[in-house]
């Protein structure tokens, strides 16, 4: 694991592992195989990409979209890591050059496409090195029972047969237990550990609107969104063009895209929204799968999407730099109606399956309860807070001790061991003469009519919430019969209360008060706004002369950092999160100018005349120690600044504050190593006997001293 750690600082620059990446990365090294499921945006491609950078041999990464393969292997080659991919969009001369870099080992990751990794010739390539791992990216596409399923991810079976002794990665954004199950089974993976990550992504804001005066509402959002990259989701092609145009004609740079355009213009929308050149896209679900854009700020469904998992996976591909993230879908009854309409026409499969997803989508638009509680209980994650980040918490429905009802309608599942639907529960509790009760003796179970005094609206209503909350599930592959969960085991045995909402008619909730909106991750340290729109004007500058995208540069996130951290030289660079040494390298000079040039323009540079009095009192022939003791600073503070002062061109004699034979010995050591320089390899070869903060002054020396000479 110090391994992996010293990767992710060197090639992500971050120095800390998300919850779980560590857990599934040391058993992936010990070999063995694991299901991930992490959301959008929750880190799951460091999990396979740290073994296959630290672990001999290469790791083959199998994923069902072009584009996502180009997006993910040019991340890779910008952060310093040999990645490559093998699909039918390169020539052969291109694909050999790939073949051969596999062969000579010079690959720490191969992506390929489902279709090529069994195609004839393609076996015995993977025979010709070491392969530390399969990866399977979108791993949902395996099962019947997932939203996305593609029958040619069915025949990765041979992995397990032909290659036991590799470890198999299956991962996945969005997948239920049912389809989680079925992933393991397809795959044939030997006994793995199932690493489940929290789906909660507190920096996405969630909001329902009705589905009336949708171009009005959009253009009110629009404007408090300027200058921001966002995708507007829609059922149609014809909806796509419509209202592209219509924003077109407000001001506002926006394209179209949809499966019926030319390859050719696809491609060209697609390149000019991840390099910012159109930031605004209308599309239909075939958009955003194969992007890994992390400043997405927001996303808008002009219609319900068909389930969950599509809609979830859509809103994710906003704020995957943790920054703050706005999402909105409007809803109308129709849109439902047309939706149900296409999914039970005879070419659809898994018809009963999909339409019960159909059926929770409504019920997730419909809910009077926290919607962030409703997504995360459907992926079977508890959640019984309220999230204060989404449309309903901001502006609460009205709430009513609902206990009695909810322990009525509990303890009839349970009496009635879970093998009914919700419309023969309703029946059940408010005593139907239904026949199919008398025919299943349901008459007999205790609270048969327990519920008379409600009507058949009212309980739908309840019980809707009772599983947006999480206190029922529904289990679709067993005809749908309504399950238990570990919180109504609470509430029917440890006395645990229920609150539900009053039956009301639909509440408009646009005017939502936003100053009851809690904190949200992505906004932790107050960022100078002037100052990042000006690194963010220097990253799309750098995008456009290197010729890859400006999220590939630096996330939204780490130039929030930057802002508020406002770094002036490269040690403090590397301290700012999503900096590594590669990027820094290619990246921190351009970024550290311009900060100094906008803070010498407000005549108010951080430090400045703190930087003086040490630079004064060491002149005055105080040593370092006591300038730290007499200022109350840390030693490597008082380093800090001096190192500081001589990128700035102030010569200083640093004869006083390390001694001559550790210069030698951090110089000589210099010029045996490549930039940019790693401290912790000079603190190690040097065997620790030189401090890290004498190193960074002798270096900072070193490096001023050549640009002199220059």
């Amino acid at each position: 694991m110090d391994q992996a750690l010293q990767a992710l600082k060197k090639y992500f620059g971050y120095e800390a592992f998300r919850p779980l990446q560590a857990e599934i990365i040391s058993h992936i090294a010990q070999g063995k195989d694991a299901l991930v499921l992490m959301p959008t945006g929750g880190g799951k491609s460091v999990c396979y990409q740290i073994p296959a950078i630290i672990l001999p041999g290469t790791c083959i990464v199998v994923s069902p979209l072009i584009s996502l393969m180009k997006d993910q292997v040019d991340g890779l080659l910008t952060n310093g890591i040999k990645a490559a991919f093998l699909n039918s969009s390169i020539s052969s001369a291109a694909q050999n050059k790939v073949e051969q870099a596999f062969y000579e080992g010079n690959l720490d990751l191969l992506y390929v496409s489902p279709e090529k990794l069994v195609s004839p010739g393609f076996f015995s390539l993977l025979r010709r090195n070491k392969i530390n791992m399969f990866a399977i990216d979108e791993a949902h596409c395996i099962s019947a029972w997932g939203h996305d399923f593609r029958p040619e991810y069915t025949q990765l079976q041979f992995l397990k047969r032909d290659f036991p002794e590799v470890p198999v990665v299956a991962l996945t954004a969005t997948a239920d237990r049912v389809t989680r199950n079925d992933i393991v089974q397809q795959l044939d993976l030997a006994q793995p550990a199932q690493f489940i990550a929290s789906f909660d992504r507190p920096n996405i804001s969630l909001e329902v609107r009705p589905g009336q005066k949708r171009l009005e509402q959009i253009l009110a959002f629009l404007k408090s969104h300027q200058h921001q990259s966002g995708i507007i989701y829609c059922l149609s092609r014809k909806n796509t063009e419509d209202l592209a145009a219509k924003l077109k004609e407000k001001g506002y740079p926006t394209a179209f895209y949809h499966a019926g355009m030319s390859d050719e213009a696809r491609s060209k929308v697609q390149d000019d929204f991840i390099h910012d050149r159109t930031p605004i896209i209308c599309a239909t679900v075939a958009f955003g799968m194969g992007i890994d854009k992390s400043n997405v700020r927001w996303i808008i469904h002009y219609n319900m999407p068909k389930n969950i998992e599509g809609f979830y996976q859509e809103i994710g591909r906003s704020g995957r730099d943790g920054a703050p993230a706005d999402t909105m879908l409007f809803y109308s009854y129709q849109d439902y109606t047309i939706l149900e309409d296409i999914l039970q026409k005879p070419e659809n499969e898994n018809q009963e399956v999909q339409l019960a997803k159909l059926e929770r989508m409504k019920q997730y638009a419909e809910t009077l309860v926290c919607r962030r509680r409703t997504l995360l209980n459907y992926f079977n994650e508890p959640y019984t807070e309220n999230c204060g980040n989404c449309d309903v918490c901001r502006n609460p429905p009205q709430y009513f001790d609902g206990t009695v009802l909810a322990q009525k309608a509990l303890s009839a599942i349970y009496r009635l061991r879970e093998k009914v639907g919700m419309n023969l529960l309703i029946d059940i509790l408010r005593g139907s003469n239904r026949k199919e009760i008398f025919e299943n003796g349901f008459d007999q179970v205790k609270t048969y009519g327990a519920g008379r005094e409600l009507s058949s609206a009212e309980w739908q209503h309840h019980l809707q919430h009772l599983l947006s909350a999480g206190y029922i599930e529904i289990a679709h592959d067993e005809h749908h019969v309504i399950k238990l969960t570990p919180s109504s085991q609470a509430v029917l045995f440890d006395g645990a209360k229920v609150s539900l909402v009053k039956m009301n008619t639909w509440r408009d909730r646009q005017e939502a008060d936003k100053e009851k909106v809690k904190q949200v991750p992505g906004a932790k340290l107050s960022a100078d706004r002037e100052l990042f729109e000006l690194l963010r004007q220097v990253r799309l500058q750098l995008s456009r002369d290197k010729g890859i995208p400006p999220y590939l540069i630096f996330h939204d996130a780490t130039l929030e950092e930057m802002s508020a951290l406002k770094p002036l030289n490269e040690m403090e660079m590397l301290r700012v999160s999503g900096v590594g040494e590669r990027k820094l390298r290619d990246f921190g000079s351009e970024f550290i100018t311009a900060i100094l040039e906008y803070l010498g323009k407000k005549g108010n540079t951080p430090q400045g005349s703190t930087y003086q009095i040490t630079l004064e009192m060491l002149q005055s022939g105080m040593d370092a120690e006591t300038i730290a003791m007499k200022r109350g600073l840390g030693i490597g503070t008082v380093f800090n600044h001096l190192i500081n002062l001589i990128e700035k061109g102030i010569k200083i004699d640093i004869d006083t504050l390390v001694d001559r034979s550790e210069q030698k010995a951090v110089l000589a050591l210099a010029a045996q190593l490549e930039e940019p320089y790693r401290l912790k390899e000079f603190f190690e070869t040097l065997d620790e006997e030189v401090p890290y903060h004498k190193i960074s002054l002798v270096l900072a020396n070193y490096q001023q001293q050549k640009l002199e000479k220059l």
